[in-house]
């Protein structure tokens, strides 16, 4: 009797909390949002960003990227699942400092856009940063970024960025490139 009490008490304060989540959100589709996470990495502020250069390689650490496709030095084309659903976007790099950062902007279909930034912790430790802003686009896609699912993913994705670069040492490609802010 407890448990199911304890079970129900839980569920109410969850439902609450999502309830509220939503209403923060503008309770509706297109409501924006934000997330920031960083984790450290044991290789060199160079090599984590070169390897973060590589856009085609994403789908071996983001687990949701089917694939992108780099068009030229500012455009790429991403192919990715979004709360279940297969989505496909361009997206424009819109500031490139090597080593230090890299921003980008969706230009169609998905709305984000967001920051990379590298620190260099010691000759062999970086740290990366990456904040995103999106905007939901369905009650599925509201529903999860209320329960903290894209926060999740992106933790993941670094965690996995982390174990390929710390198990591989190298990065498998640079492009050492600047684009100037706009």
């Amino acid at each position: 009797m407890l448990n199911r009490v304890v079970t129900v008490a839980a569920l109410a304060v969850g439902g609450m909390m999502l309830s509220k989540k939503l209403k923060q959100n503008r309770s509706g589709y297109g409501a924006s949002s934000s997330v920031s996470e960083s984790i450290e990495i044991n290789v060199p502020v160079r090599t984590a960003y070169n390897q973060w250069t590589q856009f085609e390689d994403f789908p071996q650490f983001m687990k949701s990227v089917k694939e992108i496709r780099q068009l030229d030095d500012k455009h790429l084309h991403w192919r990715a699942n979004v709360a279940g659903e297969e989505k496909e976007w361009d997206a424009e790099i819109t500031e490139q400092i090597p080593d230090k950062r890299i921003a980008w902007r969706s230009v169609t279909g998905v709305r984000n856009g967001g920051v990379a930034t590298f620190h260099k912790i010691s000759d062999n430790c970086c740290r990366v940063m990456v904040q995103m802003d999106y905007e939901t686009e369905n009650a599925v896609e509201s529903i999860g970024d209320a329960m903290g699912a894209v926060r999740m993913e992106l933790r993941g994705n670094l965690q996995n960025f982390k174990e390929l670069l710390e198990k591989r040492g190298s990065e498998t490609g640079a492009w050492r490139g600047k684009i100037a802010q706009h």
